[in-house]
């Protein structure tokens, strides 16, 4: 019984157990928060959110206590600093010390309190920024004082309730429950995020929204349960669980994120979620990316050397010292040393010992100054490089950015350049050119003679011929080949970028931060043809609806360009906003409801102006019910699909007032992307203006319709995987719920319905193939596509679609998944309506900078998820590819095929020598196997010019890293968007464009240009002087150490090979650090082998650094060996001088070190291609300064040393001066006349 009892107890404890471990692991997967004032009576240790991260924020590295162990062991990772303290720390030990000990330290301290030094005003100035921050004020409910009482940031908690007004930076990422906007929306600024300048919407949750009272935090009894902290600013997932047990869904669109600012919201409330390191923000702040560049592996394969050629001259003196003490056999000579016992050592204890003593007497050769030398040179050719006014953009009064200090000589020896298209080499201004609707092609002319007139304003500087710039119209698709010869005289100038820079100026003043805001972007001059069209259309609807008649008696043309231009509308995420406003805080109180509404709420009334306000307010209300979230934040599905069961709908109501021109245009839109804006501005042109957007409606104003407004029922976003994207709205006219998309026009032919054979099906394949057609001359004419359709559902349909869509929607597992597979069931058997064709301009000098990089030898792939006609258009006319380039295309569906593509192009002979290849995004897959990539690459070397299309992020970076691990060549990426990060962070050095779509690539880059042409001096003449100098400062570094080094080897032979040395022990500690470093520094700063303007129109200069010309494994041996060979003769020339005189040690020591100093100056000298005398007299005045100070004041500091009055002898003597004329030039005198010969045999 007993047994039976333990084991029942064995059992019940194991089940416990499990229980808790279920538990522990279901939340490390998720994050439960409850409210703090619900436990601000209770005792601290009850709170549930205790554990989390305060919002305090620390990015210090150190403490008061910390900083010195913590920062010496960072220090000693490197090798460098810990061999050098080793050697420091030998030379205490007595039997092998060759200097003083604190003497010997002095160098080690000095390089170690330096980098200190910097490191400890880096970790203060993030202090300071730290303590700046966190005592910022914001509005933190009180439960004892019963209102928002001002805290400082760091004494936010998760679970605080906060209130947040216009204007204001949020403190940490919070939950939004309440907004004074009626609508229950919030809008924020992300630009601290991700650069992105326009406003984005936030709502509040879903259960929140129907509060007709101020939220009150006392009534608040829901808990949160969300994913924990992560750094994917894009994604939230979560439930708020209330009491009654009804779970809401939580998304992206209900959190504010640390670091965004409220704009255009008088106040709103929410509670903490995330704080302080735990915040999105914070976990996506990486700090400054470390790479180590080729320059830098190369020299510490030399240091390596250095290392072995040391241990060797150390282990040649031992030797010797051993046969010189064996030979004395058992006389033991007067000067020999005894060990600490006073015994006398054996020949192989003292060759060990020996051995030991070298090492500190030869440290030298190690250069100790190299590493902290490189570190400044660098630091201050990032400087210059910022300095540079060239670099400078006035047009968007931004700058050259480095983000990585330590690869500046990387720029000098690119060989790949991997770049983007799309605002990258263009200027990612949409700006709309044509369209066809319905089969019908509308070319306008007027609009293309309008960019002309743009083109003409900023053309003071070129030769402009032509009068106008519209696009040919061409009635069948010219073959590839025929094709180029056209394009290119043409495309060049079609693509450049239109508008001038004072133009530019005064629409950046006028838009006020929005982007994609231009004139040349929003004043689009209508087609007749089609504005004709578009006024019929809405005349016979609005007779038919007086009428009280069908709409389906409208002609199924004019119903397809109505729909058409409702999709451009309305098929979108941008936000209306108006001068009524402003992204500032409100100048004048509101005093009453109805002014809150006319002054922040765009009109969603449908009833026209006779409607009274308190009737607006009550629509508002009734309406905000039907919030909800797109993929990623949709309208209430529940509320949806209830209604869809009731018998009779809501009449629609119509706006007759017409709003007034000027009312329109001063209408904002804020687009997250230029492809929308371009869509939505051109829309406008033909009076179907988009004037109001709600999260569950979508208000259009139309010709003679007035408003109306749109129930919006979903928003499938876009993403890179569907390439388009889908509204689900119900029509007001038609009561109908519609599915309107807009995406890529290879993905929208392959879901469009399959044609019947009535007269309906024989009209949609008419459209069809009309429609492909003119999408592929709009391609050849470098446009971008979109195509649009549409879908009419079924009530029965739709409620079927979204009871699976609910399901996919409320899941905390896969649910990104699950609501991708719910967009692909709806976006099927759609209608087309029509195609855009959308130009994006090249930027000002790409074609220049490209031909310019190409000369340098440069080889560049451009990679863009374009399509193939439009990507090949722009690469004819940015000069990437060439007519009279072959171009090798490369599409297959299939792995066989392009195998089969790869061994004819390599076996194959061709008849011209120029290639170029154009390869699209699924045959890249397949190029992209193991078994293929060899062949792939072959085929790419051998081609001028590849060019990528349809292309994913992930191939992107695939594709950079094939390259540069396969072929062994240094590769730069240089991208504008996040879909360009991943090729950005694979690269050798990543170059982001601070362009339009925001700010991701270029925090993920190692330099950031304003624009893709300042790439061009960036390579070829601040990469060029950067590696230069470098490459000459370390390989000199080398020289002048080993020069000085072997002096004393020398030495060796006439002392026993003892370890003495002949050069005072001051001057050998201090040779690197004060003496022969410094002009150096200054000569790795500033020198120029060549002149800007030279480097620039002779772009071929550039291929010195390709090569390596400057540094290659041979140069450090020819240097080590004319080190030794000028050793020789330093050494040899004062002694045979001096031999037989009775001159001291130092007497004679103290000239070598002058005749050293004085050939290595010059050395440099010679070296230096721009001359800076005044730094080499500075050097040599500077060590005989020092060498007459110390002898005149230290007779006796390091006995038995005594250089008292050494230099001043010596001064006296006319040998000295003689000496230092004759000896430099012997020195140098072989390296004047064999350098010419060199260069002229091996260059």
């Amino acid at each position: 019984m007993a047994r039976e009892t333990g084991e029942s107890g064995e059992t019940k404890s194991t089940k416990v157990k499990k229980h808790k471990r279920r538990k522990s692991k279901k939340e490390s997967k998720t994050r439960i928060v409850h409210a703090n004032i619900l436990y601000d009576l209770t005792k601290g240790g009850d709170n549930p959110n205790r554990h989390y991260a305060n919002n305090k924020i620390k990015t210090t590295k150190y403490t008061l206590l910390s900083f010195l162990p913590k920062n010496l062991f960072e220090q000693f990772h490197r090798f460098a600093n810990v061999y050098f303290v080793f050697i420091a720390l030998l030379n205490f030990v007595p039997v092998v010390n060759a200097f003083q000990p604190e003497l010997a330290l002095a160098p080690v301290v000095f390089i170690l309190s330096v980098t200190a030094i910097k490191d400890l005003w880096e970790d203060y100035r993030r202090h300071r920024s730290d303590k700046e921050i966190n005592h910022l004020d914001c509005l933190v409910y009180c439960r004892s004082e019963k209102r928002y009482v001002e805290k400082y940031w760091k004494e936010v908690r998760v679970g605080d309730f906060i209130r947040l007004r216009c204007n204001e930076i949020l403190p940490a990422d919070v939950l939004l429950l309440s907004s004074s906007d009626p609508d229950r929306l919030c809008h924020i600024e992300t630009a601290t995020l991700d650069g992105e300048t326009n406003l984005k919407q936030r709502q509040v949750v879903r259960s929140f929204i129907d509060l007709d009272c101020e939220f009150d935090p006392f009534k608040y009894n829901s808990v949160i349960e969300c994913e924990k902290p992560n750094n994917d600013l894009n994604r939230f997932r979560g439930y708020i669980i209330h009491r009654s047990g009804k779970r809401d869904g939580l998304y992206k669109d209900n959190l504010l994120l640390r670091g965004c600012t409220i704009r255009n919201t008088e106040e709103a409330v929410g509670i903490i979620i995330y704080a302080g390191h735990e915040t999105k923000a914070m976990l996506n702040n990486n700090g400054p990316r470390y790479k180590r560049s080729k320059l830098e592996r190369q020299m510490n394969v030399d240091v390596f050397w250095c290392v072995i050629i040391l241990l060797v001259m150390c282990l040649f003196s031992a030797i010797g010292h051993g046969l010189w003490m064996f030979q004395y056999g058992d006389k033991r000579p007067v000067f020999d040393v005894l060990s600490p016992e006073g015994t006398e050592l054996s020949p192989v204890v003292s060759a060990i010992y020996l051995f030991l003593t070298m090492i500190i007497v030869l440290q030298v050769l190690i250069p100790i100054s190299l590493f902290v030398s490189i570190e400044i040179v660098k630091i201050c050719q990032v400087y210059f490089i910022h300095q540079d006014m060239e670099l400078y953009d006035e047009e968007t009064d931004s700058h050259l950015q480095c983000r990585a200090l330590n690869i500046t000589e990387d720029l000098g020896q690119m060989q790949y350049i991997f770049s983007d298209k799309t605002g990258t080499l263009t200027e990612n201004k949409m700006v709309f050119r044509r369209c066809t609707v319905a089969g019908v092609e509308y070319s306008h002319d007027a609009n293309a003679r309008r960019l002309a007139m743009y083109q003409e304003m900023d053309s003071e500087e070129e030769d402009c011929t032509s009068h106008g710039g519209t696009l040919p119209r061409r009635d069948s698709v010219t073959s590839h080949q025929s094709g180029k010869v056209v394009l290119r005289s043409q495309s060049t100038k079609s693509h450049r970028r239109t508008g001038s820079r004072a133009e530019a100026k005064r629409a950046s003043i006028l838009s006020k931060h929005t982007a994609f805001s231009s004139p040349m972007e929003k004043d689009i001059t209508p087609d007749p043809q089609l504005m004709d069209k578009v006024n019929e259309c809405s005349s016979q609807m609005e007779f038919m609806r007086f009428h009280s008649q069908s709409l389906n008696q409208i002609p199924p043309d004019l119903c397809d360009v109505f729909d058409f231009f409702i999709a451009l509308t309305i098929c979108n995420t941008v936000v209306v906003s108006s001068p009524n406003q402003p992204r500032q805080k409100l100048k004048s109180p509101v005093k009453t409801i109805e002014d809150f509404i006319k002054r922040f709420t765009p009109s969603r009334l449908t009833s026209g102006s006779n409607n009274s306000s308190s009737s607006s307010l009550a629509t508002n209300r009734s309406s905000s019910h039907k919030v909800g979230c797109s993929m990623v934040s949709s309208p209430s599905a529940e509320s949806t699909l209830t209604k869809l069961k009731e018998e009779n709908p809501v009449p629609p109501n119509f706006d007759k007032t017409k709003a007034l021109a000027q009312d329109e245009c001063e209408l904002r839109y804020e687009a997250e992307s230029p492809d929308e804006a371009a869509l939505v501005y051109a829309a406008r042109a033909y009076k179907c203006a988009l004037v109001g957007r709600l999260p569950d409606q979508v208000t259009v104003e139309l010709p003679h319709l007035g408003k109306l407004s749109f129930e919006l029922l979903h928003t499938l976003g876009f993403d890179s995987t569907r390439k388009r994207m889908s509204v689900v709205v119900k029509h007001p006219l038609t009561e109908q719920i519609t599915v309107y998309t807009k995406g890529a026009d290879s993905v929208i032919m392959d879901l469009i319905r399959p044609a019947t054979d009535d007269c309906k099906g024989k009209r949609q394949r008419k459209i069809l193939y009309k429609t492909q057609n003119y999408l592929n001359l709009y391609a050849a004419d470098g446009l971008r596509t979109l195509c649009i359709a549409k879908k009419v559902l079924s009530k029965e349909e739709y409620a079927s679609w979204l009871q699976l869509h609910l399901e996919a929607e409320t899941a905390i597992q896969r649910r990104e998944e699950l609501l991708f597979e719910s967009a692909l069931r709806l976006e099927t058997n759609l209608q087309l309506l029509g195609a855009t064709g959308v130009e994006d301009r090249l930027q000002d000098g790409v074609p220049e900078t490209i031909a310019s990089l190409r000369k340098a030898g440069l080889q560049i792939w451009v990679l863009t998820g374009d399509k193939q006609e439009t990507a090949i258009n722009i690469a004819y006319a940015c000069k990437l590819l060439d007519p009279e380039e072959e171009i090798i295309t490369l599409n297959a569906d299939s792995q066989v095929y392009p195998a089969c593509t790869a061994t004819v192009s390599l076996h194959g002979p061709f008849l011209v020598h120029r290639l170029g290849l154009v390869i699209d995004g699924r045959t890249l897959a397949y190029a992209l196997d193991k078994s293929l990539e060899d062949d792939f690459l072959a085929v790419a070397r051998s081609c001028r010019s590849v060019l990528c299309c349809r292309s994913t992020p992930l191939q992107k970076s695939m594709v950079v890293k094939l390259v540069r691990n396969k072929l062994k060549v240094m590769t730069l990426a240089i991208g504008d968007g996040a879909n360009d990060v991943s090729m950005i962070q694979v690269a050798d050095v990543g170059v982001g464009i601070s362009g339009q779509e925001g700010m991701q690539a270029v925090m993920a880059s190692d330099f950031a240009l304003p624009r893709f042409r300042y790439l061009q001096k960036l390579l070829l003449v601040h990469g060029h002087w950067c590696y230069s100098r470098l490459a000459n400062m370390i390989l000199y570094f080398f020289y002048k150490n080993a020069m000085f080094v072997a002096l004393i080897f020398w030495y060796q032979f006439y002392c026993g090979f003892s370890g003495s040395s002949m050069v005072d022990q001051w001057y050998l500690i201090f040779f690197n650090l004060m003496f022969s470093a410094f002009p150096q520094l200054v000569t790795g700063t500033l020198d120029k082998d060549v002149s800007a303007e030279t480097l620039q129109e002779l772009p071929q200069l550039y291929m010195n650094g390709q090569n390596s010309e400057e540094y290659k494994p041979y140069m450090f041996w020819m240097n080590m060996i004319d080190a030794f060979y000028q050793s020789l003769i330093c050494f040899f020339i004062p002694y045979f001088a001096y031999v037989d005189s009775d001159v001291d040690l130092f007497t004679w020591g103290t000239p070598i070190t002058t005749l050293a100093l004085f050939t290595i100056l010059l050395h440099l000298g010679i070296e230096t291609k721009t001359w800076v005398s005044l730094v080499l007299y500075y050097a040599k005045s500077l060590f005989f300064i020092v060498a007459l100070c110390y002898n005149a004041s230290c007779p006796a500091c390091f006995s038995p040393s005594n250089p008292y009055w050494t230099m001043q002898r010596l001064l006296g003597e006319p040998i000295f001066y003689l000496l230092c004329v004759v000896t430099p030039i012997a020195l140098i005198e072989p390296n004047i006349f064999c350098t010419p010969i060199y260069i002229f045999a091996f260059k």
